[in-house]
């Protein structure tokens, strides 16, 4: 096998960018040109129910079989591998019936709506280690966090006392949420922000700072919009060294702001407008709270003190268009089919995220503070109530 050849299942705003990074189409709806594409991957084939859309690729790529029945897709062994642009939903059962068919897997972000169908994902993938399974946390391409993992992993910041993320700068009007009928609803996709806009995110931060013990958060339902899921999200959480964070997200804001903090016992991290600032202490700030009169301490923070020691700040610049993003991740995706080489976003990391998108809806939903994991079975009950109430789609 020289070349992966892919089966894109789901052909909306994902579906429509793989196809053109694949082809390099730019004409495709309306997106923008690709800016990475993989050399190591091609086209299969690609699936979808809708028969308008069915009609547009048969015209515009008369050349690659279209199906309408996803299962007939991977059945038709044109496909090595496939993506699941679809519902959240659907993942857990088409990501199971490939990689019982001997088809490798690359989920879409989130991995479902509930820990529960994602683990029942990576316990069927676990049976099948010849295949490869793998979520689209592009996220993980941006060479800035990858810096700014490595720096904290390496320990040279010191321990991690807190984390401050506020990222609300993914404006949505009313039109956003009435132009698909599964869209904000319980039952069609499994809450708002924290399943749509906020996942990237959400697996960014425990990626970098780690998984909490425990969870609190006051989710709103339907802020200043007409929906019923949350679009308001402020969580606080708290780590087994007793550090804490907090992630503040939105979708209200018109205005919005994407800004990552991390303290550090011997550092601080500024994440913004695409470039990092990082402060390098002198001393551990234990070290310094011991030994040092305030006076002594303030004088690392204007050149230096009696040893000649000095707090000093660098910034790490962003690359242009934030790395490879999805196409990188779907040459690494291919790479690791094709020569084993290491993946970026192995598919079982996708419950983490959705852990904590969990863990604060249920957290929300209860009022009260959480240990982490939450329940799952519990989390799933809360959730069908509200489905049930919505009436809208049938509970799960």
């Amino acid at each position: 096998m020289k070349k992966v050849r892919l089966g894109i299942i789901g052909i909306g705003q994902q579906g429509g960018l793989y196809t053109r990074l694949l082809t390099g189409n730019s004409t495709t709806f309306s997106g923008r040109p690709p800016r990475y594409v993989p050399d190591n991957m091609v086209i299969g084939a690609i699936c979808d129910i809708n028969p308008e859309i069915e009609k547009q690729y048969k015209e515009e790529y008369p050349e690659l079989p279209f199906f309408s029945d996803w299962k007939e897709l991977v059945d038709s062994r044109l496909v090595d591998a496939v993506v699941t642009t679809v519902p959240h939903y659907l993942h857990t059962e088409i990501a199971i019936y490939c990689l019982e068919h001997g088809v490798h897997v690359l989920v879409e972000k989130p991995a479902s709506v509930a820990a529960k169908h994602v683990r029942e994902m990576n316990e069927c993938a676990a049976r099948h280690p010849e295949l490869t399974f793998g979520i689209m946390f592009n996220q993980r391409t941006n060479p800035l966090y990858i810096k700014v993992r490595e720096l904290i992993q390496s320990g040279e910041l010191g321990e991690i006392r807190r984390s401050n993320w506020i990222v609300n700068n993914w404006w949505r009007t009313d039109s956003y949420y009435k132009s698909s009928d599964w869209r904000a609803t319980w039952g069609g996709e499994g809450g708002g922000v924290l399943v749509n806009q906020a996942p990237h995110q959400l697996d960014l931060w425990q990626w970098i700072c780690g998984t909490p013990t425990k969870v609190f958060a006051k989710c709103i339902n339907g802020a200043h919009r007409d929906i019923s899921v949350e679009n308001d999200v402020t969580i606080l959480t708290e780590y087994e060294n007793g550090s804490t964070g907090v992630f503040v997200t939105c979708t209200h804001d018109m205005m919005g702001t994407n800004r990552f903090e991390i303290d550090l016992s011997k550092g601080k991290i500024v994440i913004e407008d695409n470039k990092a600032t990082v402060t390098h202490f002198a001393y551990d700030e234990s070290y310094v709270n011991k030994n040092m009169t305030m006076r002594e301490a303030m004088m690392l923070t204007r050149g230096n003190n009696a040893e000649g020691k000095s707090n000093y700040t660098e910034v790490i610049e962003g690359v242009p268009g934030e790395g490879p993003q999805h196409g990188g991740v779907l040459e690494n995706f291919a790479a690791n089919i094709l020569d084993g080489t290491p993946l970026l976003a192995p598919g079982a990391e996708g419950i983490n995220g959705v852990c904590l998108a969990n863990a604060a809806q249920l957290s929300s939903w209860l009022g009260k503070e959480l240990e982490y994991p939450v329940d799952e079975e519990l989390y799933l009950a809360e959730l069908n109530k509200l489905i049930k109430a919505e009436g809208v789609f049938p509970t799960r």
